[in-house]
């Protein structure tokens, strides 16, 4: 009977492999007419965006430590922190997914309000992960990885590629910044409120329709979180494997 690390290897393998394949000719057309749209917007539009983005989501940072009051869990086996994991995303997904519904079901006013609640129920998934593969979210390099992990989750396939390389050498991308490490140095803000805005534009957009937003809402977030919690998971072993070594 294989180990449960042997398994979780190949999984680990076959999802570095989807990232890396090309992507399908939509995506590369999706992405293109995007990027062809976003470059009629000013420079200046994209920094005060990205600056927003990046207030928004440091905030939300922020509070999500002091919601995130759990210790590093320590001594376990990744399969048993793993099943802890499982478990936090099936309760977070219905978290987000009841937060879509009802800010759905409102149209376009309280709809335009989902973005920073599910933001927000994003870090918080994101720092009770971090506490239960034993790292202290509170850091500044934590916080740094759960900013990559963020954008792995929700950017194209480029940003993928690019994103994953600097995971798969975490320590040593971190020690380029020496003492200057800020996320303002490691994070470039515009590109990452433009991926994720590019990716999550779409069904966003439908879930302001007033009645139809209410399914989209609840689906959408659902598996947004479902989303995240996967690709949590597939960093943390990329690190846990790293770390074994």
């Amino acid at each position: 009977m294989r180990s449960y690390e042997a398994e979780v290897r190949d999984s680990l393998d076959d999802w570095k492999r989807k990232i890396t394949r090309n992507p399908t000719m939509v995506k590369t057309w999706t992405k293109s007419a995007q990027s062809r749209l976003n470059s009629y917007i000013p420079d200046k539009v994209h920094q005060t965006i990205g600056g927003a983005v990046r207030q928004m989501i440091e905030t939300t940072l922020n509070g999500s430590r002091y919601m995130t009051k759990n210790a590093p869990v320590q001594g376990e086996s990744l399969e048993e922190r793993e099943k802890r994991v499982d478990r936090a995303i099936v309760s977070y997904k219905r978290t987000a997914s009841l937060e879509g519904a009802g800010t759905g079901a409102g149209g376009i006013l309280l709809g335009m309000s989902d973005f920073p609640m599910l933001l927000a129920i994003k870090m918080r998934y994101l720092f009770t992960t971090a506490t239960l593969y034993g790292y202290e979210p509170n850091s500044l390099e934590e916080r740094l990885f759960l900013l990559h992990i963020f954008q792995m989750a929700f950017s194209s396939s480029h940003a993928q590629h690019e994103t994953l390389a600097r995971i798969e050498r975490w320590d040593e991308f971190l020690a380029e910044f020496g003492d200057d490490l800020t996320t303002e140095r490691a994070i470039d803000w515009v590109t990452f409120q433009l991926e994720y805005r590019d990716f999550i534009d779409v069904p966003k957009t439908l879930q302001l329709i007033p009645g139809f937003g209410l399914f989209v809402g609840a689906t959408i977030n659902y598996q947004l979180l479902e989303l995240l919690g996967q690709t949590a998971k597939q960093c943390y072993r990329v690190r846990w494997f790293k770390e074994e070594a």
